[in-house]
């Protein structure tokens, strides 16, 4: 690792991200380390500078929820390692969050210690998961087929699923997004062939499957 390290702690725990912070600190003393309480900020700071050799994401964080976050950033930034930094740390979320392209995985629970390691393998190169982690559960067919769909949506895509499961109408995201309500109406349709679903709650339940529940489903809602 260099003097110009470039870091993003992602988490909406002040605490805890000047925990990370600290940590990484230890690791190299001179690293730029950018930090976001959402993942709107997280966005923002790499749309000003996408030139950051790894990002510390929260698996909950507002603007995400489940594996969003993440299936967006490798989508969008495919050469930004992603390390997941989550509380929940079972053996499924851990698989899933690897499965999706994570570059390493830390539970919230270990030490200053522990995270330096893991940051340090992961900056080599390496994947980095809890030592007693099991990975070898037998995989359900049906969720990775619906994994293997949802990995085709393009980042923008993503971003539409994101708040199509927050309830959003086409006109609100296109607000958001800054686009025509016409091209989010494509984006809406994509989705659904992507998915092999029929409707957009159908879309957002199909990625609350995968989320393991996280991704909430809303009410079914005007087109």
């Amino acid at each position: 690792m260099t003097s110009n390290t470039h870091l993003i702690i992602a988490d909406d725990h002040p605490l805890f991200r000047d925990a990370l912070r600290q940590a990484v600190a230890g690791v190299v003393t001179s690293a730029r380390i950018d930090q976001a309480g959402t993942f709107d900020e997280l966005t923002a700071l790499l749309e000003q500078d996408s030139d950051v050799d790894m990002v510390l994401l929260d698996l909950s964080m507002p603007g995400i929820s489940g594996f969003s976050g993440l299936i967006y950033l490798r989508a969008q930034y495919p050469a930004i390692p992603v390390v997941i930094v989550s509380a929940s740390d079972d053996g499924s979320t851990i698989r899933r969050s690897l499965d999706f392209g994570a570059s390493g995985f830390i539970p919230k629970r270990f030490g200053v210690e522990t995270l330096r390691d893991a940051i340090v393998k992961v900056m080599d190169g390496d994947v980095w998961v809890p030592p007693d982690t099991d990975l070898s559960s037998v995989t359900d067919p049906d969720m990775t087929r619906l994994r293997d769909r949802l990995v085709t949506l393009t980042p923008q895509q993503v971003r539409v699923l994101m708040m199509l499961s927050e309830g959003l109408l086409n006109k609100q995201i296109a607000y958001e997004l800054g686009v025509s309500e016409a091209t989010i109406k494509a984006h809406v349709s994509a989705i659904l062939q992507k998915l092999g679903v029929e409707s957009r709650t159908q879309a957002v339940i199909a990625a609350a499957k995968i989320a393991g529940g996280q991704w909430r489903q809303p009410t079914p809602i005007a087109q």
